[in-house]
């Protein structure tokens, strides 16, 4: 394991029962960076945030987390993670200042430490003015923050944040990743299948149906579909693909009933290809390639994005 690595993964399976959830999955996370793992539901990315927070053990393949074998030394590695769930992990009831002072207690922490430690996480979750308040009383970002500063609290090494950022809007967003990058020298590993989200990872794996499909810097995967992207919606695409092919010897691609064209100066074409085809042309669109465009060339689908749905409410069952 290179000493700049802070997990390095090789071979990774796992399965339950006959399904198989991830299939030979392999990547390694740098120390200090966030490292994003992208992917629709069921692509395995769960699974594997359970494999490295410890809740799961290892089936197949091995996993170094900071130095530790993550099958033989589990306890070890749990010592030094900060985990953010996707669903809350705070007392609604509880005031911030008593969440954090609660979760303290759960790590062993008490008196001047504590008190010291809570306050140094209020400060750097833009809590301090907060922190007499119950949780109920604040807004879905704010609650976040502190679940934050509730995982910083032991002052782990490593942070792992599964969809913790599902239902919060852009600038909550923004909030929750400005008190993680604050943290000097902070590894971050974090599942998403929001596409904006992931683009600001340091390092981002792409995952289909349990395989890495796509993995690097967000820049450099959009780049490597190339300059621009166009796409052309007709009543018969693969028609308008050979035409274009034997009139100006472009080379398109037909995913999901709409015609694909990539390359560095495709804009050229469009005046060209309106002035021959227009008519027959429903939706003509022209930008530069996006995550999305990297999982459509890799796998040959889009990627469709669901929220998990909340887990129902306990209560009575209403009579239809």
């Amino acid at each position: 394991m290179s000493d700049a690595a802070a997990v390095v993964a090789r071979g990774v399976g796992f399965a339950y029962g006959e399904r198989l959830a991830l299939r030979d999955v392999g990547f390694e996370v740098a120390r200090g960076k966030a490292h994003g793992f992208l992917g629709p539901n069921g692509s395995g990315k769960s699974t594997l945030f359970k494999l490295l927070s410890t809740i799961v053990p290892m089936q197949q393949g091995q996993v170094t987390v900071l130095g530790h074998d993550l099958a033989r030394d589990a306890a070890a590695i749990r010592r030094r993670l900060g985990v953010v769930f996707q669903s809350p992990a705070v007392d609604r009831k509880l005031t911030v200042r008593e969440n954090l002072r609660y979760a303290g207690m759960l790590l062993g922490l008490g008196g001047r430490d504590l008190a010291a430690r809570s306050d140094a996480m209020l400060a750097a979750a833009g809590l301090a003015d907060r922190q007499r308040d119950r949780v109920e009383e604040l807004s879905g970002g704010l609650r976040r923050r502190v679940e934050i500063a509730k995982c910083l609290l032991g002052r782990p090494d490593l942070v792992l944040l599964d969809e913790a950022s599902t239902g919060l809007d852009p600038a909550a967003r923004r909030d929750m990743w400005a008190v993680l990058k604050g943290q000097p020298g902070l590894t971050v590993l974090f599942t998403t299948h929001l596409m904006d989200e992931a683009a600001e990872a340091d390092q981002l794996v792409l995952l289909d149906q349990g395989a890495i499909v796509a993995a690097g810097r967000p820049a450099e995967l959009m780049r490597s579909v190339g300059g621009q992207v166009l796409e052309l919606e007709a009543a018969d695409p693969g028609a308008l693909a050979t035409e274009l092919r034997q009139a100006f010897a472009v080379e398109g691609t037909v995913v999901e009933g709409v015609l694909r064209i990539e390359g560095e100066r495709v804009h050229e074409l469009v005046p060209r290809i309106m002035e021959r085809c227009g008519d027959r042309v429903q939706r003509l669109q022209l930008a530069h390639p996006s995550l999305q465009d990297v999982f459509l060339k890799r796998t040959g689908k889009r990627f469709v994005a669901t929220e998990p749905e909340p887990a129902p409410r306990k209560g009575r069952r209403r009579r239809a």
